[in-house]
């Protein structure tokens, strides 16, 4: 069981650190502010090198990768561009942004609560991974 759950928590913080760096790829050229754009730059080197070390351990599980469901890529790149479609403004990237950060930080904590039997190293993970999107959700509010 706790094979298993560990497996499945990995795989889900997999996905949803491929989702934040694909969001963030998605609106990074549409943002005019330096200071967003770099916050948001060092926010993606943190979901990607999470993302590695999420990638480790499942291979120490000899388990594959996830990747995001295609409908939540897809819903997502239709609400971003539609959005920023009607109006270019920062505070509309913040917003997204901000969006996506509120529903990674919901999802996964309904994960942790799914796999309660996964080892303290996946829950760790987990956590790091909750925090990051935590605090990207925190520093954004200034552009809004």
């Amino acid at each position: 069981m706790e094979k298993d759950d560990t497996i499945y928590l990995l795989k889900e913080c997999d996905a949803g650190s491929k989702m934040a760096v694909a969001t963030i790829d998605e609106v990074l050229e549409k943002i005019q502010d330096s200071k967003l754009k770099q916050l948001l730059s060092e926010s993606k080197d943190h979901h990607e090198k999470l993302g590695n070390e999420i990638h480790s351990q499942l291979i120490q599980y000899q388990s594959e990768e996830k990747d995001p469901s295609a409908m939540a890529k897809s819903m997502s790149w239709l609400k971003t561009n539609m959005k920023v479609g009607m109006d270019h403004s920062d505070a509309t990237v913040a917003d997204l942004v901000t969006d996506g950060c509120n529903m990674g930080v919901k999802t996964l904590n309904k994960y942790m609560n799914q796999y309660p039997a996964a080892n303290q190293t996946a829950k760790d993970i987990c956590n790091r991974l909750i925090g990051i999107e935590e605090e990207l959700c925190k520093e954004l509010r200034r552009y809004l």
